[in-house]
């Protein structure tokens, strides 16, 4: 413990030692209530994401799609994003119940699902993934607004990791011709969902299964990590936040790097077809999917030794992971996650190489650690208003559902088998994305050195603008 923890521990009337005990449990004790975010998002994946594997198991040939459809449907679904998202983070901050409104989000989306399995033409079933984005669009971002009232700064990166690598694996799914499989895959969201309502919590000044002692120290730890309180006097209003997050140029340059990003990251969404390129048959085509996700997983959280080193492209994403909460330090990460991605983009457009292109994918999977480092950035810079950083949130992962949509018709089908032309973009956009980032990271650190400049010459800590030892992680 730093002096300033051991003051603050012994000003509340706790030793340090006893302190650090009682947070280690209260630690556990969340990531064990907050673990059934992994199932939630698994069921997001699956009810929204199956589109992707569709094209090899017949999909257009039984809707009869032709063109660009395709690419409709399978962006259609972020409409709802980028419509709904900002609202309902706000209406969350207000009602303070994200275990009422992210499983509600959930009933609505189980229900939509369901009925997917009805649609027989092209109309029909982009009008259900339209509904579906709506119904679904609370949810992201009221999920990670959840997280980001009950970890530390330094907490973030790991947990956020966890629930989105899990989702990611547990969320594959194809077309089905027996429709029956879709009621049952939506009734299996609905029942998640009211399960989800008795286990999610809200946050610390609200959750009843907290004791008085908990909650006092859930609440305290955030504060001393540079949190602003989401409770008491001076709470700010859901239109003050709405109005704070508007006018910080910073919520503005994420989100447009944002969009930059998902244009970047939308081999993705056609991941399967990609691996179609390979020359397999659909089994296989479906089975080879996978294993860029998977083992980006085990990796995240193993390590395997060979002799005195520590080697794999997926160790790499867990060592970007855990050193960057370690270190207190995103940018670098991220920037370590772009480089590899960048090289799996450059590999698929100098070869068509089978075992080539198929190394490139696991390359390019990379990009979800850096993904995840990035979030857990953008939390931390937006900790101090709890209002702001809900809009904040949603803000960007609405709006910058713009670049999943542009994404979804850069991989037209005769583009193919090589998809020389879409790689190029991917590369140009991350490449744009990466300086987007690099002027950030600089911003941020010129304020940090501000901030501790105006500290060493404060006469009165409470003529300060930020907490005392306050820094933005860069």
């Amino acid at each position: 413990m730093t002096a300033l923890n051991d003051a603050k521990s012994e000003a509340a009337g706790m030793p340090s030692h006893v302190r650090d005990d009682l947070e280690k449990r209260l630690v556990r004790k969340i990531d064990l209530r907050l673990s059934v975010i992994v199932l939630l998002c698994a069921m997001s994946n699956i009810d929204k994401a199956n589109i992707s594997t569709a094209r090899l198991a017949g999909f257009e040939e039984d809707l009869h799609l032709q063109g660009s459809q395709y690419a409709t449907i399978l962006s259609i679904v972020y409409v709802g994003f980028i419509v709904v998202q900002v609202p309902a983070n706000m209406f969350l901050y207000w009602l303070e119940r994200p275990a009422i409104l992210i499983p509600c989000s959930m009933v609505m989306w189980g229900f939509i699902s369901a009925l997917t399995g009805m649609a027989q033409n092209y109309n029909e079933i982009l009008i259900a993934r339209l509904l579906l984005g709506f119904a679904e669009a609370p949810f992201s971002p009221g999920t990670m607004y959840l997280i980001s009232g009950w970890y530390k700064r330094d907490e973030l990166a790991m947990r956020a990791t966890i629930i989105n690598c899990m989702q990611g694996v547990l969320g594959q799914a194809s077309w089905r011709r027996e429709t029956w499989l879709f009621y049952i895959e939506g009734g299996l969201t609905v029942i998640v969902a009211i399960f989800a309502m008795f286990i999610l919590p809200s946050f610390p000044h609200n959750t009843r299964w907290l004791t008085p002692e908990e909650r006092s120290l859930a609440i305290s730890r955030l504060a001393d990590d540079g949190y602003g309180r989401m409770d008491g006097p001076g709470k700010q209003t859901t239109v003050q936040g709405l109005r704070d997050a508007l006018s910080d140029w910073k919520v503005w340059w994420f989100t447009v790097a944002f969009i930059v990003h998902h244009i970047a990251l939308s081999y993705g969404m056609y991941l399967p077809t990609l691996v179609a390129t390979m020359g397999y048959d659909r089994t296989v085509t479906l089975l080879l999917t996978s294993p860029p996700s998977v083992l980006g997983i085990i990796g995240a959280f193993c390590f395997f030794k060979v002799g005195e080193l520590f080697f794999s492209i997926s160790n790499c994403a867990s060592w970007m992971i855990r050193l960057s909460d370690h270190t207190h330090k995103r940018s670098i990460y991220i920037f370590a996650s772009i480089a590899f991605t960048a090289l799996g983009f450059i590999v698929a457009i100098c070869t068509t190489n089978t075992v080539a292109r198929y190394a490139s994918m696991f390359l390019m999977a990379l990009s979800a650690a850096g993904q995840m480092v990035l979030w857990a950035w953008i939390k931390n810079t937006f900790t101090r208003e709890p209002a702001k950083r809900a809009v904040a949130i949603a803000m960007i992962s609405g709006v910058s559902a713009l670049g999943s949509i542009a994404g979804s018709y850069i991989w037209p089908l005769n583009w193919g088998p090589a998809y020389r032309s879409s790689y190029i973009i991917c590369l140009a956009a991350l490449g744009m994305f990466t300086a987007m980032l690099g002027v950030m990271h600089l911003h941020l650190k010129r304020v940090n050195e501000q901030i501790e400049r105006k500290e060493r010459n404060a006469q009165n800590i409470d003529d300060l603008q930020y907490p005392v030892g306050f820094r933005y992680l860069v």
